[in-house]
């Protein structure tokens, strides 16, 4: 179930800490305590909170120095200082490094309830704003798609003849080809590019966190909304709509889907008015969806409404001729983004990217360049700074069981992503929460802690 909005109180008066935190809580906010500002950032470190009331007056770390930590390292979360000394002085510089409001002991308990909501809905606009800027940022021209093989150039051509229209659009193959970037470049190039891109993975979601999230909700929808929320439909009103992984919607969120593509409208979770939207939907998949429906997994009347045109991305495997522009594309970008002076890859480096399987496709590839830039010594990436790709995996015995031979490939591919779970997640074809149980299950261990290599994976003996 989607979390209210959440409250951190840090307050070295535990009769302050637990007087707010029951206010809160009548209120339908989340509400922790922390005693002082190291334990703060502790929690901040493992969850995150919308809204902390900071003391500013505490031993140890003061509250001012907690604010500027906060500010450095999760600048969405608003921060209301709070005082019984106050001056004009501490008023003056609160506020300079960030502070969303000053307020003064005791708290005058009329006034929260006010102050909360208002916070709030600047935080909805920040978080609305923080979207906007992932758009713009993550936004691909059309020329930008790297490759000249022949299934490129078709895909090119079919971007070309799609753009101008709002035709739905499935776009289909492995994890890792580069679906998104081909539907960033349709957006990109179509009628619509001046308004959003907006994209929701679908398998990353249980059906009801999909739900809100797509549709959005009303405020006391469900235990927890205490604010209306504005799903992604609404969001991308007048431009395209990305669904990943679009073969994993439940059946239920299947047929509210289709009402919505056939109508263009909605109604928020818990809402009683009908909101009209305008957008284009491009919907993408690794999985065979006849094969779904003729399972009863997926809905014959959705896939014709989503398949109106369909274009194919082909595995890097089968592209072999993109590879160098490829390698040679992200060399620069991450030569750029590192400020390290490395500008080309050996020939001998270069038949080894070409010799090489890429299971993981082109998110796999660019992974392995980064890497080798950021490892490199030489200003020329060498097949020795691509050694990691060169050892082969070994051939299964005849005498290892099926889990066997899985917990061996989920190791070494979660060794070959540095223990990143959702690239691991990508490059296996799987969700990243089975990912996790199948981990737990195996007892691999992915360690990001003190004493070994960030990403590092070693089995734990059940």
């Amino acid at each position: 179930m989607t979390r209210g909005p959440s409250i951190l109180i840090v307050d070295d008066e535990f009769s302050v800490q637990e007087s707010l935190r029951v206010w809160f809580e009548k209120s339908g906010y989340e509400a922790e305590g922390a005693s002082s500002g190291e334990e703060a950032l502790e929690k901040l470190a493992d969850r995150a909170y919308d809204i902390v009331f900071l003391d500013i007056m505490m031993p140890g770390m003061n509250g001012l120095e907690v604010l500027r930590r906060i500010k450095e390292e999760y600048p969405g979360t608003l921060v209301v200082m709070m005082t019984a000394y106050a001056s004009i002085e501490s008023a003056v510089e609160a506020m300079k490094e960030g502070a969303s409001d000053y307020l003064l002991k005791p708290l005058d308990p009329d006034l929260l309830d006010p102050l909360i909501a208002r916070l709030l809905h600047v935080k909805e606009l920040m978080d609305e704003n923080v979207l906007l800027r992932e758009q713009v940022s993550s936004m691909v021209r059309f020329e930008n798609l790297v490759g000249r093989s022949r299934a490129m150039e078709r895909i090119f051509a079919m971007i070309r003849d799609v753009a101008p229209t709002d035709s739905p659009v499935l776009i289909t193959g492995e994890t890792g080809t580069g679906k998104e970037m081909v539907a960033k470049a349709i957006h990109a190039v179509s009628p619509r590019a001046d308004a959003p891109f907006v994209a929701v993975n679908c398998g990353a979601f249980p059906e009801h966190l999909l739900e809100s999230e797509l549709f959005g909700h009303e405020k006391g929808a469900f235990t927890g909304a205490t604010q209306a929320r504005k799903g992604r439909l609404e969001l991308c009103h007048g431009g395209t709509l990305f669904l990943d992984e679009i073969g994993e919607i439940s059946p239920r969120m299947q047929v509210d889907l289709l009402r919505v593509l056939d109508e263009k409208r909605f109604f928020r979770v818990g809402g009683e008015k009908p909101i009209q939207v305008d957008f284009r939907v491009i919907a993408a998949t690794n999985r065979d969806l006849s094969k779904a429906i003729g399972e009863g997994r997926f809905r014959s009347d959705l896939f014709y409404r989503l398949n109106v045109i369909s274009i194919h991305v082909p595995p890097l495997r089968e592209r072999v001729d993109d590879i160098p522009l490829l390698a040679t594309h992200f060399l620069k970008r991450y030569s750029r983004e590192t400020n390290k002076q490395v500008d080309a890859i050996s020939r001998e480096a270069l038949e080894l990217l070409k010799s090489y399987s890429w299971p993981g496709n082109v998110r796999e590839l660019q992974n392995a360049m980064e890497r080798a830039v950021v490892l490199a010594k030489k200003r020329r990436i060498g097949v020795d700074d691509l050694a990691f790709l060169q050892t082969p995996p070994p051939l299964p015995s005849a005498d290892m069981t099926l889990e066997e031979v899985e917990r061996r490939h989920i190791e070494r591919v979660l060794q070959s992503q540095a223990g990143n779970i959702s690239r691991a997640a990508e490059i296996l074809g799987i969700h990243r929460s089975t990912l996790h149980k199948k981990v737990q299950y195996y007892g691999i261990t992915c360690t990001r802690g003190r004493g070994r290599p960030r990403g590092s994976v070693r089995r734990v003996r059940k």
